[in-house]
């Protein structure tokens, strides 16, 4: 059975008291048994005091992003190497709103995958279709072409443990949330995508639901045979809604 993992994304918010604030918080009130993976996804500036903080919690922690160069001329960049350097075990590539807001291609998300891989971290691969697009029933086919630009450039075996995060980007930050069924399909469409190259690899992948999860609709979306586990915005922020998930997380196994 797939284990179950919450990560959160803090995306452009925090400071350094109530990060390290919120991650005590997480951290006291996790159980030590539980069945569910943790991570956390601080801004670059933060990372190195978040993974001292984490020390022994058992909890991950992640970076939002990545440069697709391992070094260079490359002003404002952070390879996946210094990543590791302090303390990540995972990345967020192709993010939304690293696609929308910065124009990150299909390839460059490739690229950026492919980074982190050669950096021995594991990527969280973000996909999912706009409004517009799912409204034109074009869902499953902008999911395909975000995930086929990866697959193309790797063999099946480099998946390996790497995450698929799917976020319907109308739910982003909308306060709306795919249904349960609904995400459960394009779920399903993903592992089927994936199946087709290798079952193994796709009864291992974890997916991940990621658009307005929350305490009170993670339960219902975490039931879903194919969600195990989601990538959390806002609701991350707020350490007893973010153990509120995870304890749904939790129900899972």
């Amino acid at each position: 059975m797939r284990r179950p993992l919450v990560a959160g994304n803090w995306k452009l918010n925090g400071s350094r008291a109530t990060g390290a604030a919120l991650v005590r918080a997480i951290a006291g009130g996790i159980e030590r048994s539980r069945a569910v993976d943790v991570m956390v996804c601080p801004p670059f500036v933060y990372l190195a005091e978040i993974a001292a903080a984490l020390q022994g919690t058992g909890i991950w922690l992640g970076a939002q992003s990545v440069s697709a160069e391992s070094g260079g001329a490359f002003t404002g960049e952070v390879a996946a190497a210094m990543l590791r350097d302090v303390g990540c075990s995972h990345v967020i590539v192709g993010h939304s709103e690293r696609r929308a807001l910065f124009g990150e291609s299909d390839e460059v998300v490739a690229h950026k995958f492919m980074a982190v891989r050669a950096a021995a971290l594991q990527p969280v691969l973000c996909v999912g279709e706009t409004l517009d697009e799912r409204r034109q029933g074009s869902t499953e086919d902008v999911v395909r072409r975000q995930l086929e630009a990866v697959l193309q450039r790797i063999s099946i075996e480099k998946l390996g443990s790497a995450v698929i995060a799917y976020e319907p980007v109308w739910a982003i930050g909308t306060g709306q949330t795919a249904t349960p069924e609904q995400a459960q399909a394009v779920h399903a469409f993903i592992r089927g995508l994936v199946a087709a190259r290798s079952a193994r690899m796709a009864a291992e992948l974890r997916i991940l639901y990621g658009g307005s999860v929350k305490g009170s609709n993670a339960r219902a979306l975490f039931a879903m045979p194919d969600i195990d586990g989601g990538l959390v915005g806002g609701a991350s922020l707020d350490a007893a809604d973010f153990l509120a998930i995870c304890s749904a997380a939790s129900g899972k196994t």
